[in-house]
């Protein structure tokens, strides 16, 4: 085994192993640093630390890869749909169909919420925001559905079902009850993503939403999410999951983390973004010059990304859905306008390209939402569907693993030294 010497002082010295992973990835182990010098790393963003293996994705920031379970994003959004690729990210590959079958079967079974839950709804005000309403109703499953062996597969594998299949009723509730609309029940016989859309618009929209190219794009909407590695809202459900908290209480917290603007909340933003500039009588130039200004605190939302120093691969995927679903629905939206200016601007700009600032999922996924009526509330709750299989495939990895144990970061105090009270 290669390893790393790290040379404290003079007198202190220590050799780490260094870790290859399956696509030549490095990392220096130094789970014995601690011990054996009284020294810890200090990493604040967790940046350039890495706190697992995995199986489930691989990113190569710099080159622009996402890779599912070893198969490209590019290739799986045209292959595959969203509960399909679900059971890939949760199980991997699988020697047959029969447990895909069975699988589809359980979600379709498990949709519906206990009539008891529906009451909870009531106890919500006419504003609250739906992610405020889904990690709650999601933290409520617990206290309906058995969970304390969590080392017991048949039992975490039908609660990941069940979790599945009810976090889109939810989510479809949390609309309705904002917009004060009575809930409609799942029907049996829909897949995912159409039950979802019959759930949300059967009563208003539902020809329009029906429609095989909206269809096409939520699927691959909810794909493009699905993962994306030790993000903010992964990392929490691995830690908060470390332990042992119960599979709703965890994936709670990981839908917690997922609503802030720098996460979850990115694609909102880019729409409020865009309503501040046609306020403004819809100068995007103007802001394009606010955004390469150092001195102003103007941010172009949508564009770059903490991972990707190279395009998004997603957002290669998303962009040429975008056109194909606003023409099909033949939409005249002025932010949408403002959006393919912008977009314009920043992939020929050189400011923006030198920088790599190029327009990411999150740019696009807003643009698509509001395209097919989903309100800009809406936008995380989306994501968190998206995201679902992914926290699931992570927590399921982390808590079948005999070697995991409770998360528990260290810290460097610079507060006051000892002293009298």
């Amino acid at each position: 085994m290669k390893k790393a010497k790290l040379i404290l002082n003079e007198k202190q010295s220590i050799d780490l192993p260094i870790i290859e992973g399956s696509e030549s990835e490095k990392a220096v182990d130094i789970s014995a640093l601690r011990s054996q010098t009284g020294y810890i790393t200090l990493d604040p963003g967790y940046g350039n630390t890495g706190a697992c293996t995995s199986d489930i994705t691989f990113i190569d920031g710099e080159s622009g890869i996402l890779r599912y379970r070893g198969y490209p994003i590019e290739e799986v959004v045209h292959n595959t749909n969203f509960t399909d690729l679900s059971h890939l990210l949760i199980y991997g590959d699988q020697k047959d169909n029969s447990d895909l079958i069975k699988f589809k079967k359980n979600l379709r079974q498990h949709a519906v919420i206990h009539e008891d839950m529906k009451r909870f709804f009531d106890g919500f005000p006419p504003n609250a925001h739906p992610m405020a309403i889904l990690s709650s109703m999601v933290t409520a499953l617990s206290s309906y559905y058995e969970d304390s062996d969590h080392d017991k597969e048949e039992i975490i594998d039908i609660n990941i079902v069940r979790l599945l299949a009810k976090v889109k009723t939810i989510a479809a509730y949390s609309y309705r009850k904002s917009h004060g609309l009575p809930f409609i029940y799942p029907e049996p016989e829909l897949g995912y993503v159409e039950n979802f859309l019959h759930m949300m618009f059967a009563d208003s929209q539902e020809d329009h939403h029906s429609d095989n190219i909206i269809i096409e794009a939520l699927n691959l909407l909810l794909i493009l999410h699905a993962d994306h590695e030790q993000n903010c809202s992964t990392s929490t459900v691995r830690m908060v999951g470390s332990s042992h908290a119960n599979i709703y209480a965890t994936i709670s917290a990981g839908i917690s983390a997922l609503w802030g603007p720098l996460h979850g909340g990115a694609n909102q933003a880019v729409i409020e973004m865009l309503k501040m500039i046609h306020k403004d009588g819809g100068s995007y130039k103007k802001y394009i010059d606010l955004a390469k200004d150092k001195n102003s605190s103007f941010r172009l939302m949508g564009f770059g990304h903490r991972v990707y120093k190279n395009y998004d691969p997603r957002a290669r995927v998303i962009k040429s859905m975008t056109e194909k679903v606003l023409n099909k629905l033949n939409i005249n939206d002025p932010l949408l306008d403002i959006a393919k200016e912008l977009e314009s601007v920043a992939l020929n700009d050189e400011y923006f390209v030198k920088r790599g600032l190029y327009p990411n999922v999150d740019f696009y996924s807003g643009i698509i939402y509001r395209a097919l009526g989903f309100p800009t509330n809406m936008f995380t709750v989306m994501f968190a569907l998206g995201r679902l299989p992914g926290w699931i495939a992570h927590w399921r990895e982390m808590i079948l693993n005999p070697k995991n144990r409770i998360n528990r970061p260290r810290q460097i105090y610079t507060g006051r030294s000892k002293r009298n009270y």
